[in-house]
């Protein structure tokens, strides 16, 4: 049996654990969080290095991007570098790859009608693939990224600002310790403050990285379409009573959790058999194909 873990700087409440079977492979799969302390990520990472088969560093990204570049994030960099031997990615590699592919499967669905949506981004750095196909789709976009790693309440609606933003702040802040950019540990866990609620209100589909779209969401997302990963079962509860009418989520959902993509990327490297940097989109493609992966879309309310 194949074993992958997912080392997270997020909430050791969201751990979760799963075996699966994909392809005539067993894989024991499991998450574990160490509540934003660095310290004990790196130690995790040292007795999990070359014990198992594959990890997945959660909690953190290593790369974020601006159209066609791709700076290194330094402190998801420091989580990498700890490890010499087990192979270890952030999911940055398959997201480009699953993520566009299930803004196009959900803009085949009469339900959704993406050309007449506003889609609500709310960090796009780090899911570049899915705003580009948002936007290719028709949708109107508006990107969250300064309103939500910074705290700034100025949207972007264009890829091309994105872009320009991204090159001109993505160079200071990748050098920023990381829980000034994103909420961590028992951040995770707190209440949300509704303070970004009008972006909220303006979108009818709000995507990207779950922990961003909890930390500001407001009481009512009544007739709202969530598109996301990671979510656990007290998710989808708080998602439900708020009245969000669609969960989609770009990740399979094993025993009732979805995981993040840097455990299917995990799982995916192991499939493949090839060292990741070699890794391309044709690889991630084709291995979706065969495993017939689609988003899971679920009407909650």
């Amino acid at each position: 049996m194949k074993e992958i873990v997912s080392v997270s700087l997020g909430s050791s409440k969201r751990d979760h654990s799963v075996e699966i079977e994909l392809l005539g492979e067993q894989f024991q799969v499991s998450r574990r969080g160490t509540d934003g302390d660095f310290e004990k990520a790196k130690a995790l990472l040292t007795s999990l290095d070359g014990t198992i088969d594959a990890i997945g560093l959660g909690g953190i990204d290593i790369y974020l991007y601006s159209g066609t570049r791709r700076y290194e994030l330094q402190d998801g960099v420091k989580l990498r570098d700890t490890v010499k031997t087990t192979p270890i990615v952030d999911g940055s590699g398959l997201k480009n790859t699953l993520e566009p592919e299930a803004v196009r499967f959900l803009g085949k669905d009469p339900r959704f009608e993406l050309s007449k949506k506003t889609v609500l981004m709310v960090s796009a750095v780090d899911r570049y693939g899915m705003a580009k196909a948002f936007s290719e789709a028709g949708s109107k976009t508006i990107f969250g990224d300064l309103i939500f790693a910074l705290g700034v309440k100025v949207p972007v609606y264009t890829l091309d600002k994105l872009a320009s933003l991204a090159d001109e702040l993505l160079p200071k802040f990748i050098k920023a310790p990381f829980d000034t950019l994103y909420p961590i540990g028992a951040e995770q866990d707190a209440e949300p403050d509704p303070k970004f609620s009008e972006f909220y209100e303006a979108a009818d589909i709000i995507a990207g990285d779950f922990h961003y779209i909890r930390r500001y969401m407001p009481p009512d997302l009544k007739g709202k379409t969530i598109m996301t990963n990671t979510v656990t079962k007290n998710d989808v509860e708080q998602l439900t009573q708020r009245g969000v009418s669609f969960l989609v989520t770009t990740t399979p959902v094993y025993n009732g959790r979805s995981f993040g993509t840097n455990v299917l990327e995990a799982i995916f490297l192991v499939l493949i058999g090839k060292p990741w940097a070699d890794i391309t989109s044709d690889d991630y493609h084709d291995l979706l194909t065969r495993l017939d992966y689609q988003p899971t879309i679920r009407k909650l309310t």
